[in-house]
């Protein structure tokens, strides 16, 4: 199992809790600057998959910074909950909602992924961020993900992808390997944090394997979304009963 750093006395979670409470304060600034903005593009089109079901109910898992729970503002929601294990990431994402006046529709809470707070069919659709390869169990996760979803709820999850094609792999793998944890361990401080990063990229079971992962908790009508030449990939399915 990658973690974020070699402690063998902290489980996986305490130790990306942990990560995530450190490098908080230069999260938002690191993603624009390592993705060249190319994430936001990402986070627009995974909400334009769930325009056409119109969801009342959503809840953002692996919430961060709050920034897929306000981009999912766009689909007019009644209620829209994020929750996250970082306490820190979480204190920006409600400053963050407070400046924009939604904090009337979005509630970012403490939550384990693996263990939601809530009861079965609770949310109209599910959606998660660059977070399922952070799940200690990913599919225990994904699992009671199933569990408090609605029946015929939609899941829309964002991660990254390894890309196959020349000459992209090579590009990527470098800039991963060599340019993203020099970059993160200069801004955030963290000499572990934007190491993990492409590790857990890389033992990530992406395309076929997580849509078999999916396939295996019940969802149905799954399917893989390549984005930016394989860089990252948007997976949709939905929960029918």
């Amino acid at each position: 199992m990658v973690t974020p750093y070699n402690d063998t006395t902290k489980s996986k979670k305490e130790q990306v809790a942990t990560m995530f409470d450190n490098i908080a304060h230069k999260y938002d600034f690191l993603n624009q600057l390592l993705s060249l903005g190319i994430h936001k593009s990402w986070r627009r089109k995974s909400i334009q998959l769930l325009e056409e079901f119109h969801p009342k109910t959503i809840l953002d898992i692996a919430t961060g910074t709050g920034d897929f729970a306000i981009e999912a503002m766009k689909l007019k929601p009644e209620k829209v909950v994020g929750v996250d294990i970082s306490e820190g990431m979480m204190k920006l994402g409600v400053e963050k909602i407070k400046k924009l006046g939604l904090q009337n529709t979005i509630e970012l809470k403490s939550g384990d992924s693996e263990n939601l707070p809530f009861p079965d069919n609770s949310f109209d659709a599910i959606t998660v961020g660059f977070g399922v390869r952070n799940f200690e169990n990913l599919e225990k996760g994904i699992q009671d993900i199933y569990r408090v979803l609605n029946a015929n709820g939609t899941l829309v999850i964002l991660e990254f992808s390894k890309p196959k094609k020349f000459p992209i792999k090579g590009i990527y793998n470098f800039y991963f390997k060599y340019i993203t944890p020099t970059i993160g361990k200069i801004f955030s401080k963290d000499n572990s944090a934007y190491a993990y990063l492409p590790e857990s990229v890389k033992a990530f079971p992406d395309g076929e394997d997580f849509i078999k992962i999916l396939n295996k908790a019940g969802f149905k009508k799954t399917k893989a979304i390549s984005l930016t030449f394989g860089i990252a990939s948007i997976y949709f399915c939905k929960k029918e009963q």
